[in-house]
């Protein structure tokens, strides 16, 4: 895909968001989101950033990326190639590009925070690429995503009290009360998906 697809949404301070572009050169941006010339949500660049809490910025919202997305492959008339196995395979390409990153950095690295410019700019491109094909698909499946996480956290909670789970990394049907609340129930789907620790997802 063109490098500069998206270049022209910056001018009207919209994100870039076209999976796969590599926007960092020659296009006044880096995969997410720049609005005049600055990347907003980049904490490797903020003096306070190892002090200051990590925030997103308030726009684009989930909303305004899917449709931003849908007007690009509606012109170009994509639509026809974004079935949700499409959209699927794509997001597995694009979230094991971003495993590249990683795949290699030693385990005392001190972490993306201190990674050189390129490689900050190539990690906020496939984080970028990993949300749009995201969103895309919940679309087209007619998730409504920000409601389907506001959901998903509930259960989390009744899956995961603070007093049983706080500082553990088990797995909600390992923790001491067994599997879940009562109003939870659990299905085969459930213990194979669920991931452990902290916040499933």
């Amino acid at each position: 895909m063109n490098a500069c697809d998206w270049s022209g949404a910056l001018e009207a301070g919209a994100p870039s968001l076209a999976p796969g572009s590599s926007a960092s050169q020659g296009c006044g941006g880096v995969g997410g989101m720049s609005v005049g010339g600055e990347t907003r949500g980049d904490a490797g660049g903020e003096g306070t950033a190892a002090a200051a809490p990590f925030s997103f910025s308030s726009e684009p919202t989930l909303e305004d990326i899917r449709r931003l997305h849908a007007e690009f492959a509606a012109e170009r008339d994509w639509d026809q190639f974004h079935q949700p196995r499409n959209l699927l395979l794509a997001l597995v390409g694009e979230v094991g590009e971003l495993a590249e990153l990683f795949q290699w950095k030693p385990d005392e690295e001190p972490g993306p925070q201190a990674w050189p410019p390129r490689e900050r700019a190539a990690l906020q491109e496939e984080l970028s690429d990993v949300l749009i094909y995201l969103v895309a698909l919940a679309a087209r499946c007619r998730v409504d995503l920000p409601r389907a996480v506001l959901s998903k956290m509930d259960t989390n909670r009744r899956r995961y009290p603070v007093h049983l789970s706080r500082g553990s990394a088990c797995k909600y049907t390992d923790l001491p009360h067994g599997a879940t609340s009562e109003n939870q129930a659990v299905g085969p789907a459930d213990l194979a998906c669920e991931s452990t620790g902290q916040a499933s997802t």
